[in-house]
């Protein structure tokens, strides 16, 4: 649970970089807003492997 949390912060901490980036044309709000979704993936992935091993667990 505690990942999922941190998803919601990451997600939370990058909504003005995507306004920057978006609507302002920031390059460098941009590179954040990258990273940050390297970050989403990187934290869904381990998400996934969790919820896998305790649903295999389960059985």
């Amino acid at each position: 649970m505690d990942k999922f949390k941190q998803v919601k912060e990451v997600i939370a901490s990058v909504e003005a970089d995507v306004t920057k980036f978006y609507d302002g044309g920031n390059a460098a709000a941009g590179t954040r807003v990258r990273k940050a979704m390297q970050d989403l993936k990187n934290l869904a992935q381990e998400i996934r492997a969790e919820v896998t091993e305790k649903k295999n667990s389960a059985k």
